[in-house]
């Protein structure tokens, strides 16, 4: 199974020349990382920026350069930084042209969320509310079950919802799997996973036809 690099890594493979991407707290932020040397590519974060580039090395953080989870980054040439009243007008305005997500659970009919455990201290919604509500094409970043062994993947969410039938494709740490029609749609399985394995890891509802190919990294 992937760990959450890999997850990154099958995720950049989704992101396409010229995209402007949205990236997450979590994994999605580790996108960044391994996108192709050869397409162009803006990514976005909420809290103001436009041109991220990959994780800074040890050393050479700059702590006033940060992203929406409060890490730090790097920026590539011609990056800008803006207000967050510019930053969601760039998403409700649907000028985002993928958004990844990660969550903590997702329904087989596309519903997500990620935001709050009842019980649990949080300070709001925070900007993945617009995420979900704008964006047309949302990839969840996500570990497959939780740290009891229960799976993330449900007929429908019990946790608060950030949004509703939204989500298009997930990538966990062992499946890539397309959200429609009520279900979700096994495509492509993590190296050394097999389907049955992912049957059991899932609680919604799954299909799996044909030959399930391994993931390429």
């Amino acid at each position: 199974m992937l760990d959450k690099n890999g997850i990154a890594k099958r995720i950049a493979k989704e992101v396409q020349d010229g995209y402007y991407v949205n990236l997450g707290i979590g994994i999605p932020t580790l996108v960044a990382n391994f996108v192709r040397d050869d397409i162009e590519v803006e990514f976005q974060s909420e809290n103001g920026v436009l041109g991220m580039g990959p994780f800074p090395f040890e050393g050479e953080e700059d702590a006033d350069i940060i992203n929406a989870g409060k890490q730090t980054i790097t920026t590539l040439a011609g990056a800008s930084f803006f207000d967050s009243a510019t930053s969601f007008s760039m998403i409700r305005g649907q000028h985002v042209d993928l958004t990844i997500l990660g969550a903590m659970e997702v329904a087989e009919n596309g519903d997500i969320a990620n935001w709050k455990i009842p019980g649990k201290m949080v300070k709001g919604m925070g900007g993945a509310m617009d995420l979900v509500a704008s964006a047309e094409n949302i990839i969840v970043a996500m570990m497959h079950t939780n740290k009891r062994g229960e799976s993330k993947l449900l007929t429908a969410c019990s946790l608060p919802l950030t949004g509703v039938g939204c989500v298009k494709k997930i990538v966990t740490n062992l499946a890539v799997m397309d959200v429609k029609d009520g279900a979700f749609h096994l495509l492509e399985r993590a190296p050394g996973v097999t389907v049955e394995e992912i049957v059991a890891a899932t609680a919604g509802t799954l299909i799996a036809e044909g030959e399930i190919p391994e993931m390429k990294l």
